[in-house]
C-alpha cells in the first residue's frame, strides 16, 4: 500500500509553482475519468451489469494512418495502491519531464485504478463479500477492455508494472503476447504465491475475518483490531531493514518511527476491500508460460525486499526462458527502500532509458 504524497488537486491547481514540472499540466481530469465495461464477466463465473475502471491520462496520443495510437504506455499499480500513487516526486519527477524516460510530450501514458482499487468498482461501493471474486487475470482482462474499447488502443510501447502491477505484465505477456513491445515488472517473481507470500497475506485476512466486528463483511463500525493486524503485517513486509537500523539505531526512535509511520497507514482501506485485495492473487502462476513472453523485459527486484528476497533462483531460471529477458537485482543499502524500492525510479530510472531505446 502506498500513501500519496502530492494530492492530485494541487498538481491541478490554478496557481502552479514556477518550479512545477511541465508534466503536470497534461493530467487530464482532476479524479481521473471513468470507464464502463459492460456485461462484464469474472473467470469465476461471476458477472457485473457494468464495471468501471477509473483510469488518468499523461500526454496526447498520436495516430498512425490508420487511425492507431502509436505511443501508449500503461502503468499498473501495487496492491492497495492507485493510479495516482505514480504522482510521487520520486516516481514522476524522475521519469515524465522534458527529455526524460517516459517524457509525456512523447509518450500517451496511461494510469488506471485496478478492480477493487482507488475510484473503480470494488467491495465496499455497496456489494460487500458479494462483490465478484476476482482475480489477477480479471483485471488483466478489465485493463485490455479498457484500452481497447474506451481508448482505441491496440498496442501499447511499454507495460511498467510494480509489485502487482509486476505480476500483471507478466500475465500481459503471456495472455496478449506482443500486446506490449516491451515488459517492465518490477518488485514480483512470476511464480504463485505460496510461502512466506502467501502467509502474510493470509494472515492479514484471517486477522479481519476473526475480528468479531467484521461480521461475515457486514459490518457498521470497522473492524479496527483485525485492520491493525493487517496494517502492521505490511508495514513489515515492505520494510528495508537495513535503512531502518541505520535511520533509528536505538529502541526510541524505532518505536517513535512506528507509531508514526503506522498512523499514516492505519485506517486508509476498507476491511472487505482489503480482503480482496489480498486475495486476489491466488491463482496467480506464470511460471509454465514464460516462453510465450517474446519482448524485451527488463525485470527487477531489490536486495531489501522481504516479499520478494533475492535468494530465490527464479530470476536465474526465469530470463533463460524469456528470450530478450534481462533481470536486474538492486543492491541492499541504506538508501534503498525495501518493497517500495519499485517506485522509487532512480534506481532503475537509466535502465529503463535503455529498455525504451531498443
Amino acid at each position: 500500500m502506498r500513501k500519496i504524497l502530492v494530492p492530485l488537486a494541487l498538481l491541478l491547481a490554478s496557481a502552479v509553482p514556477a518550479h512545477a514540472e511541465p508534466w503536470r499540466f497534461s493530467v487530464d481530469g482532476a479524479a481521473g475519468v471513468d470507464a464502463v465495461l459492460e456485461d462484464f464477466t469474472f473467470a469465476s463465473g461471476e458477472k457485473l451489469p457494468e464495471l468501471t475502471i477509473r483510469y488518468i491520462t499523461l500526454g496526447t496520443p498520436q495516430h498512425d494512418a490508420k487511425g492507431n495510437v502509436t505511443n501508449a504506455v500503461m502503468i499498473l499499480h501495487g496492491t492497495g495502491g492507485t493510479g495516482k500513487q505514480f504522482f510521487q516526486p520520486q516516481f514522476a519527477d524522475e521519469l515524465f519531464g522534458p527529455g526524460q524516460p517516459l517524457d509525456t510530450a512523447k509518450y500517451y501514458i496511461i494510469l488506471p485504478d485496478n478492480i477493487g482499487h482507488g475510484g473503480s468498482s470494488k467491495p465496499s461501493d455497496g456489494l460487500r463479500m458479494k462483490f465478484p471474486h476476482y482475480d489477477y487475470d480479471d483485471m488483466v482482462a478489465a485493463q485490455y477492455r479498457l484500452l481497447t474499447e474506451k481508448l482505441g488502443v491496440k498496442s501499447l510501447k511499454l507495460i511498467l508494472g510494480t509489485s502487482m502491477g509486476c505480476m500483471h505484465a507478466f500475465v500481459w505477456g503471456e495472455t496478449h503476447p506482443g500486446f506490449a513491445e516491451r515488459l517492465a515488472p518490477f518488485a514480483c517473481q512470476p511464480v504463485e504465491i505460496a510461502g512466506e507470500n502467501r502467509m502474510w497475506r493470509a494472515l492479514s485476512i484471517d486477522a479481519i475475518k476473526a475480528d468479531p466486528l467484521w461480521k461475515d463483511g457486514n459490518y457498521t463500525d470497522p473492524p479496527l483490531s483485525g485492520l491493525r493486524t493487517a496494517a502492521s503485517l505490511s508495514m513489515i513486509a515492505g520494510a528495508n531493514p537495513y535503512a531502518l537500523q541505520a535511520q533509528y539505531p536505538t529502541r526510541a526512535a524505532a518505536e517513535k518511527y512506528k507509531d508514526e509511520a503506522f498512523a499514516r497507514i492505519f485506517g486508509r482501506n476498507d476491511a472487505n476491500d482489503t480482503i480482496y485485495q489480498l486475495d486476489s492473487s491466488r491463482n496467480y502462476n506464470p511460471w509454465p508460460n514464460l516462453e510465450k513472453i517474446g519482448v524485451p523485459v527488463l525485470w527487477i527486484n531489490s536486495a531489501d525486499d522481504f516479499i520478494n528476497p533475492p535468494g530465490y533462483s527464479y530470476p536465474q531460471d526465469g530470463v533463460k526462458r524469456m528470450p530478450r529477458a534481462k533481470y536486474i537485482l538492486i543492491p541492499a543499502s541504506a538508501e534503498t527502500k525495501g518493497h517500495s524500492t519499485h517506485t522509487w525510479a532512480k534506481f532503475w530510472k537509466d535502465d529503463l532509458a535503455k529498455l525504451m531505446a531498443e
